[in-house]
């Protein structure tokens, strides 16, 4: 696995017990990611999914934010870019949700503060979340102008087409109540109360058979009939629509108007 001391904006560590928690660690942007974060983020991940020492992993964040989606600066990068270097750019991501999703070990997201867009997409790719029951959580991409298109696959097998319809349309923010009532959320408590809570969860895990979780979790993604060969399929399709969105002449209005700090006009 890649040593620790080579990430710059995550960190990983694996304590005696086989739980490695890979950790977030760009706080002062609220834990949004940019090209550096999702290849990194990739990297570990497919790195933990083969290394034996690690049993679960620990998907977590610094400071106030579990992930507030795309870093405004990497954002500002795409404007100028051609739809071919936004599909490009969004394979990437489609990658790393495909690494978190497939991996072999049972993944747990412990979440606080805001999740939006691309940090929603994370949660779902994850077995297990626990929440502070005051986080908040958006998938906003609307309001720019855009479509949460590479995490959609994701998004819709964990809060159903029904809930997908109305938040991908609307943007609007919504609490950790009803993400838990969606399926979104695995379960919610006070902030005080969510190391122990994992604790609970991560103790089920290890009583349990290391190939029965992995036979269990395959079973789960066949019987809603996807593999990874389907869904990197699937992210030709939904990369397709994000790029020819960001380059549209409303996703290029909704990124200028967000990047000035401003309201769209629609």
């Amino acid at each position: 696995m890649k040593n620790f001391s080579m990430y710059n904006t995550i960190k990983v560590n694996t304590d005696r017990k086989g739980v490695t928690s890979v950790t977030m660690a760009r706080s002062d942007v609220h834990n949004a990611f940019n090209a550096e974060m999702i290849n990194e983020l990739t990297t570990a991940f497919e790195a933990l999914d083969k290394n034996s020492d690690t049993l679960i992993i620990l998907l977590q964040s610094e400071g106030e934010s579990f992930s507030a989606g795309a870093d405004i600066k990497w954002m500002k990068s795409m404007v100028q870019s051609t739809q071919a270097e936004n599909q490009e750019d969004s394979l990437k991501l489609a990658a790393l949700m495909r690494a978190i999703n497939f991996c072999s070990k049972t993944v747990i997201a412990r979440v606080q503060g805001l999740a939006l867009g691309g940090g929603v997409g994370l949660i779902s790719c994850c077995d297990i979340v626990i929440a502070n029951d005051q986080a908040k959580f958006g998938l906003t991409e609307a309001k720019l102008g855009l479509v949460p298109a590479v995490i959609s696959p994701y998004v819709v097998d964990a809060i159903s087409a029904r809930h997908s319809r109305r938040y991908f349309l609307t943007g609007e923010i919504f609490t950790a109540q009803k993400g838990y009532e969606m399926g979104l959320l695995s379960e919610i408590c006070p902030l005080n109360q969510l190391d122990e809570l994992i604790a609970t969860q991560i103790k089920f895990l290890l009583s349990t058979g290391p190939s029965a979780k992995l036979i269990s979790k395959k079973l789960v993604q066949s019987v809603v009939a996807r593999t990874i060969p389907q869904q990197k399929k699937l992210d030709q399709y939904t990369t397709q629509v994000i790029a020819s969105v960001r380059v549209s002449v409303e996703g290029q209005k909704g990124l200028k108007a967000f990047l000035d700090k401003k309201k769209p006009k629609w």
